[in-house]
């Protein structure tokens, strides 16, 4: 049975109600938050001092040497090349009959020029093996962490960095490229004490930021930048930001001067996004100062690769662009994500180009799963070996009157 939406349609009017009722307050709390952030740009280093001494229940960006700049779009190189890659999956599934996954990456590589071209393709790799199907720690047993769900999704994302870094250094000395991932720098599912520490060891210093490290030392011949893009971003660091600027207190503390439930005079930014404060201070094709972001993870693990950002003005967008530390400290490498990034957007109608590509060539769709299990089962049985699958998966697969 499908969903009955006519029993879900009083519900939506609702919350387009309740949307509507709000909407005065929202801009008014946008309002404030722009006229702080205007007016702290005046004093940056008391607001960077303040930041430093603070601790906050929430993610703030660090300053580099701006908060209300912004920088028009650097001319185009007339020679060039983007990079990208993206990946799909298919998740090991406990009610099929055999433990095993699917990690489909697609690359694509860009040239534009006197002579442009294309290369697109598709690498589906499938694992299976015990050694594939667990992390490990070395040397201890029964610690095992099972590579499903979201671990899966983080090594997927490894191994989108681990293609991109392939692409790099197959590129001819001297030129000059773009290589492009989609989403986060930041490997969140990682953050926090969710995992042992050798599961970060395994998936985040021995394999993503091990690649970003190869990328980085083509540099020697290449001009080479790295980016992420992440389109509509959801962020609110700038906005944290503002509100250490807007707390009483000369070191804002929210563990010692705000108890729970209490109204605090920060809460007159809260809910406004990033995207909607850069949306109202940009131009086409401008982007914003430089951030840090100050993510545990990223303090703790990151190095030479610290993540930097920037919000970037593409029509009616803000995205957000992720870069490392050794991209945002090089203004040539710094320029050259500005004028790519935005070249590529426009090229692809608000989305870059390349990322739409190398999605076409990664994404695997239900059928796709569908015929994937199917020649599992089959090939199984043509081995003559068991392929025990569920009831429930059963089930699913057989139409009750």
């Amino acid at each position: 049975m499908s969903l009955d939406l006519t029993k879900v349609a009083a519900q939506v009017g609702g919350m387009v109600a309740r949307l509507k009722a709000g909407g005065a307050e929202r801009r008014k709390r946008l309002n404030y938050a722009l006229d702080v952030l205007h007016n702290s740009s005046a004093d940056l280093e008391h607001l960077r001092a303040k930041i430093a001494s603070s601790k906050t229940t929430w993610l703030v960006a660090g300053l580099v040497n701006g908060l209300d700049q912004c920088h028009k779009a650097p001319p185009t190189p007339t020679e060039f090349a983007v990079i990208a890659t993206d990946g799909s999956h298919i998740d090991v599934d406990r009610h099929k009959s055999t433990r095993c996954y699917l990690i489909n990456i697609g690359s694509v590589i860009l040239h534009y020029g006197v002579q442009p071209g294309a290369a697109l393709d598709s690498f589906p790799c499938l694992y299976f093996g015990d050694e594939d199907l667990v992390i490990a720690p070395a040397g201890v047993r029964g610690r095992e962490q099972p590579l499903e769900g979201v671990l899966l999704g983080i090594k997927r994302g490894v191994d989108e960095c681990r293609q991109l870094a392939k692409l790099a250094a197959e590129l001819p000395q001297g030129s000059s490229t773009l290589a492009l991932l989609d989403g986060s720098l930041i490997l969140w599912g990682l953050a926090g004490k969710v995992y042992p520490e050798f599961v970060t060891e395994a998936l985040l210093n021995k394999g993503f930021l091990s690649y970003l490290d190869d990328i980085r030392k083509l540099n020697n011949g290449k001009r080479l930048a790295l980016a992420s893009y992440i389109s509509f971003p959801r962020s609110t660091d700038v906005v944290n930001t503002l509100r250490v600027a807007i707390c009483p207190h000369e070191v804002a503390d929210c563990d010692r001067y705000c108890s729970t439930g209490e109204k605090r005079d920060c809460d007159t930014v809260a809910g406004v996004q990033d995207r909607e404060l850069f949306s109202n201070i940009l131009a086409q094709g401008e982007r914003s100062a430089l951030f840090i972001s100050q993510s545990s993870i990223v303090q703790k693990h990151y190095g030479v690769h610290q993540v930097y950002f920037f919000y970037l003005r593409v029509d009616d967008e803000i995205a957000r662009v992720e870069i490392p530390q050794w991209v945002a400290t090089d203004e040539n490498l710094l320029n050259l994500v500005h004028a790519l990034v935005l070249d590529q957007c426009q090229r692809g109608q608000g989305y870059p180009v390349a990322l739409s590509e190398a999605h076409e060539q990664a994404v695997v769709t239900g059928a796709d799963r569908e015929n994937f299990w199917r020649l599992v089962e089959s090939s199984l049985v043509e081995e003559h070996l068991p392929a025990p699958t569920s009831a429930k998966s059963q089930s699913k697969r057989t139409r009750w009157v």
